[in-house]
């Protein structure tokens, strides 16, 4: 029986590295029902077994664990010493240097070990696709096997490779974009679409699902859940900071921009992302290691104006409300939109 199966609500907490992702949230998810995710990214091994061991004595329900793939590695390092020459002056002026942009791979192959030898119910995957060693060796522990895609091509690569369900990320979501190459523009529901026309796994929605009549709509246009993300940063269990947690709570634009961190990411946008956009080069995890010093004394001085935000277009429909509650709001909005529907459609003919 597939975890997907078992939830009392096709609800998904999107793992959100950073910080907003803690095992309080997780727990909180699936205790309510729905399926908790901790966001290995940006973390060392033992945070990660900490974490993990913590969701466990919150919760018997099941949860999973989302990874961070490698990137190709070759990026174009001229732009990225330009990039930093452009930033100087603004970490002068927090009496901060800039950090080195190197590269990494996130200990990808230690955390993917240490999910092999105490496997947890789902692993799912980020910046690409797994390779089919890694899938096969997590589904013989039991563990399922999550791809994310931003493209309906990458979704019968993903299917080809084994995994047990695609995470299908629109551009209306918050954070980074899950796919690799990371220039894609798909909406949503499109991207449902097509992916749902051309593979027959369980499909989990991402992008701007907020409330209940979203969750409708892309439980209608085939997915089998939703993956929420904001709609949890403003909940106490959350590690939102105040400064995000209020970005979130305003009325503020997002855009797509790769000037905090090298790689395509949605956040409310400030001055910072208007300044720098257009001259910031691809280049993750260079360009997140280089701005890494400035965002975080832009954090401590409380400057929305330069610390990034990450949030999906509707951000501004995000409640500060207990994880739980959010789940159980969010499910009974779209079973009332669908009976609306249903009782609507009955007059079509």
């Amino acid at each position: 029986m597939s975890t997907l199966s078992t939830l009392r609500h096709p609800i998904i907490a999107a793992p959100m590295a950073g910080g907003p992702s803690t095992p309080a949230l997780a727990a909180a998810v699936s205790a309510a029902g729905g399926l908790g995710f901790l966001a290995a990214g940006m973390i060392d091994i033992d945070r990660l077994a900490a974490d993990v061991a913590e969701v466990r004595a919150r919760t018997d329900r099941p949860f999973g664990v989302n990874l961070f793939l490698p990137g190709p590695g070759d990026v174009d390092e001229a732009a990225i010493r330009a990039y930093a020459e452009r930033l100087t002056p603004q970490a002068a002026q927090r009496g901060v240097s800039l950090g080195e942009p190197v590269g990494g791979d996130d200990a990808y192959p230690d955390k993917l070990a240490a999910l092999l030898a105490d496997p947890v119910p789902v692993v799912s995957f980020v910046f690409g696709l797994p390779d089919r060693a890694a899938v096969a060796a997590l589904r013989e522990r039991g563990t399922e096997v999550w791809a994310t895609v931003t493209r309906p091509e990458a979704a019968t690569a993903a299917a080809d490779l084994g995994v047990d369900a695609v995470v299908v990320q629109g551009t209306e979501a918050g954070g980074h974009r899950g796919g690799l190459p990371d220039d894609d523009d798909y909406a949503l529901l499109p991207l449902l679409r097509l992916t749902a026309a051309r593979c027959d796994l369980p499909l989990v929605a991402a992008g701007g699902i907020v409330d209940g009549p979203a969750l409708a709509a892309v439980l209608a246009a085939g997915a089998t859940a939703a993956q929420l993300g904001t709609a949890f940063l403003r909940c106490p269990e959350a590690g939102s900071s105040p400064m995000h947690r209020e970005a979130v709570a305003s009325t503020a634009p997002t855009a797509l921009t790769r000037s905090f961190t090298g790689k395509r990411a949605r956040g409310v946008t400030n001055d910072f992302l208007r300044q720098h956009d257009a001259a910031a080069p691809a280049g993750y995890p260079q360009v997140l290691h280089l701005t890494r010093p400035l965002l975080a004394a832009a954090r401590r001085d409380g400057d929305a104006s330069v610390a990034n935000a990450w949030a999906g277009q509707a951000h501004t429909l995000a409640r500060d409300l207990p994880a739980a509650e959010v789940v159980a709001d969010v499910s009974a909005g779209a079973r009332a939109a669908l009976a609306a529907l249903t009782e609507r459609s009955t007059r079509w003919g």
